[in-house]
């Protein structure tokens, strides 16, 4: 894992932060996958909020230096994947989030909390 994935994981926690979202979750997945780093999970309570989460991490990114993410969904979508290559950020909306269960699926990855990036 380098200190740009790290920075990136850090920024997009902070964005989600902000924007209030729910239970956000970093996992490490450096030592089991070659896709990314980090992992950033995070919930919303509709689909307004999760539009909002979108936004304000793709603003972030973009303030400091990293651009081009990759993203899937839209505005009616209640699971958007946004690709940074070193990072991946995944908002749910609460049931999507259950039932997909990222979590359990890459438990092989280290879970940090976001206060662990610095």
């Amino acid at each position: 894992m380098n200190e740009k994935s790290k920075n990136m994981a850090k920024i997009a926690c902070h964005a989600l932060s902000e924007k209030k979202a729910e239970d956000i979750r970093v996992i490490d997945i450096s030592t089991v996958s070659v896709i990314a780093d980090y992992f950033v999970i995070a919930s919303a309570g509709n689909i307004n909020q999760l539009q909002a989460m979108m936004d304000e991490v793709e603003e972030e990114l973009y303030k400091n230096g990293y651009k081009n993410g990759k993203i899937e969904g839209n505005r009616s979508s209640s699971w958007i994947l946004m690709d940074y290559q070193d990072i991946i950020v995944h908002l749910f909306s609460r049931e999507d989030r259950l039932f997909y269960d990222l979590e359990r699926i890459w438990q092989d990855g280290k879970t940090i909390s976001p206060e662990e990036l610095g």
